[in-house]
């Protein structure tokens, strides 16, 4: 058994992570990273993936999309001793809030963010654990602006490249650990 110290490669990150076929519909074939977050080396390794752009101190405010981003992002801002931003779905937040819409396949959806969540010029890091058409992140990243934040990167575990989400962020520094 490998140290839980020893350097995890993003091979054995996307080895880890499961097809499940026809989730959460027909034809879709969906990512499943929980098996990355039951292993502590796989998931301490992804986190160290996520933040080795950035240095302690570099970035104010690491933003988490709702949901399994929040996972990413919360253990990215720990590690790199930033605050933690969520990123919810309409309805989800308790204080006063800022919206953006954005596209879906068939309809659109509604992402917030509170109105205090970053200061002005804040360094941010935008993580989440798919990038699939953008339409969640490039929404994630207009609440961002709106609050005069400054995002320093965009991380993704998992980019699916045959969806073009990427073209949706294409004035912004995009990384993505990897990709299908």
């Amino acid at each position: 058994m490998a140290s839980i110290n020893a350097p995890v490669t993003t091979g054995e990150i996307a080895g880890a992570i499961r097809n499940v076929p026809d989730f959460p519909k027909p034809g879709i074939q969906f990512k499943d990273i929980t098996p990355v977050l039951a292993q502590p080396r796989l998931f301490g390794g992804t986190i160290d993936q996520l933040a080795a752009n950035h240095r302690v101190g570099s970035i104010d405010s690491v933003v988490g999309i709702d949901a399994r981003g929040f996972i990413f992002a919360a253990a990215v801002a720990n590690r790199l001793n930033a605050g933690f931003v969520p990123v919810r779905k309409k309805g989800k937040l308790p204080f006063q809030t800022i919206e953006q819409d954005y596209a879906l396949e068939y309809g659109h959806s509604t992402v917030a963010m509170h109105v205090d969540a970053l200061k002005p010029g804040a360094r941010v890091l935008l993580v989440d654990d798919l990038l699939a058409t953008g339409g969640t992140a490039s929404a994630a990243v207009a609440l961002i602006r709106k609050l005069g934040g400054e995002i320093v990167e965009i991380c993704f575990v998992i980019e699916l490249k045959f969806l073009d989400g990427r073209s949706k962020l294409k004035d912004l520094n995009v990384r993505s650990l990897i990709t299908y």
